[in-house]
């Protein structure tokens, strides 16, 4: 990974690590995962940096450490499968989760760093990885928590807590969820705000394929009622796989596929104000701005794609793919309760030749973008569940793939563990570094960060064509 070296700041150093339980003990039980849950149960982690504050100046780290082990013990008691561990049903090889109440992982920790040493906090640096705890993987996952997390004080007093939770647990709302009442428990500076608005829901039932309330849909399903993500996804493999067969029973990773370099992608995140995202729809939507009905995620994701595929100087005539994760919470029928905590959600796709691609305006991707957006039914969450039903593999590195992923309605900065938001909340490197996050800058509500994985070699390129007409 080319990425900024870290080899010149201090050494972070463990100086405590405590499994912690839930306060209230809840009974053993197994939750069946959904399909959707079982696509990436790694741990997914992200770091809240929140500078030095004379607030908290007298405070003590230990102080600090048992606040935030107190508000865990009891958000535990709630979010009770956060305490246990995925467990492999001998039966059909398929992950579930066992609220065996194991417990997650705190860790304590600190650094001579000084938090400003860092730099631009938004920008991907090796250096925090040493800011999140890493349980030691060996292939089990019944062997690993499903939420750790490490706070570290710095040598300027500023603190950082890093936190890591598995993707077969929480999708991103319902993370931002838990880690809210964590901090609303923790009561570091700040009185403990009561009960949540509303309970999490951790039952997955509603979106079991194996649950009889699900509608089964044909095998030979209308264009309308198949998972489109999933058909696009096996024809771009085919097309990589440069004329080799790989039929729709075939998994993900099988076969001789080219090393594209994803494995060498750089981290860069791009700060797009809300003036600049106006800018760059009045250029390209010139007097119809006021009247062409377009959000900043739309436009942004359709401007993303076309950079990033001229920036690769992909073939013309290639297949060339959008994806992004659509929530489904209020797609299904009926819909999923208020509270849902699982994995709730599906990718919507569109698909054009690299040259259809360059050639369209920005409206017109637009429009395909939101064809695909009005797709998701519950229909195709059916389809999309089933077609996921097959053995799982790893995703092979597709350089005609993009991807993107919307934070913006959830502003990570806002959770304040400390009195007042983060400075900044950066995730690390995640299993798909090449996916395209778009996240609520922490200054103007109105701008988007933008997180994105390239390749060095079309790295200027890429931020050539995405910034043009950005100014």
């Amino acid at each position: 990974m080319a990425t900024q070296h870290d080899e010149n700041y201090p050494t972070v150093r463990v100086t405590k690590t405590v499994s912690v339980l839930p306060k209230s003990l809840n009974p053993t039980q197994t939750i069946h995962l959904s399909n959707l849950d079982r696509q990436c149960p790694l741990l997914m982690y992200v770091v809240f940096f929140y500078k030095s504050s004379a607030a908290y100046q007298n405070l003590s780290l230990d102080s600090i450490f048992s606040c935030l082990k107190s508000g865990l013990e009891e958000t535990l008691s709630i979010w009770y499968p956060a305490a246990g561990r995925l467990s492999l049903n001998p039966s059909d090889g398929k992950l579930n989760l066992w609220c065996s109440n194991d417990g997650a992982v705190l860790a304590e920790a600190v650094t001579s760093a000084k938090i400003i040493e860092l730099g631009d906090l938004s920008q991907y640096n090796e250096f925090f990885e040493h800011l999140a705890y890493k349980p030691d993987f060996h292939g089990n996952f019944s062997e690993v928590p499903l939420v750790v997390a490490q706070v570290t004080r710095f040598g300027c007093g500023g603190y950082s807590i890093g936190i890591g939770s598995s993707h077969s647990l929480f999708d991103g709302p319902a993370t931002y969820d838990f880690l809210h009442a964590w901090a609303s428990n923790s009561a570091i500076l700040k009185q403990k705000r009561g009960n949540e608005l509303y309970k999490p829901v951790h039952e997955r039932g509603a979106l079991l394929v194996e649950n009889p309330g699900i509608t089964k849909l044909p095998e030979s399903g209308s264009s309308a009622t198949r998972a489109v993500a999933i058909d696009h996804l096996y024809q771009l493999i085919k097309q990589a796989m440069s004329g080799q067969t790989c039929g729709p029973d075939t998994m993900f990773g099988s076969g001789k596929l080219p090393d594209v370099g994803n494995s060498n992608l750089v981290l860069k995140t791009f700060h797009l104000s809300g003036a600049m995202i106006e800018s760059l729809k009045s250029k390209v939507f010139g007097e119809r701005s006021g009247s062409f009905s377009c959000s900043s995620f739309e436009l942004l994701a359709a401007h993303v794609w076309k950079a990033r595929t001229k920036a690769l100087g992909l073939m013309k005539g290639s297949m060339v793919c959008l994806q992004f994760a659509v929530d489904i919470r209020k797609k299904t029928v009926p819909p999923l309760p208020e509270g849902f905590s699982g994995n709730a959600y599906v990718l919507a796709s569109a698909a054009l030749t690299a040259e259809e691609l360059e050639a369209g305006s920005h409206e017109d991707i637009v429009d395909k973008i939101k064809e695909a957006k009005r797709s998701i039914s519950n229909d195709y969450v059916i389809a999309y569940n089933q077609a996921l039903d097959g053995p799982q593999g790893t995703l092979p590195p597709l350089n005609e793939l993009t991807l993107v992923s919307d934070w913006t309605r959830m502003p990570f900065h806002k959770i304040d563990f400390f009195h007042g938001e983060a400075a900044s909340v950066s995730p690390l490197l995640s299993p798909i570094p090449q996916v395209a996050y778009f996240m609520q800058n922490p200054i103007d509500s109105r701008g988007v960060d933008m997180r994105i994985g390239l390749l060095p070699q079309s790295l200027n390129a890429f931020s050539h064509y995405f910034l043009t007409n950005m100014q």
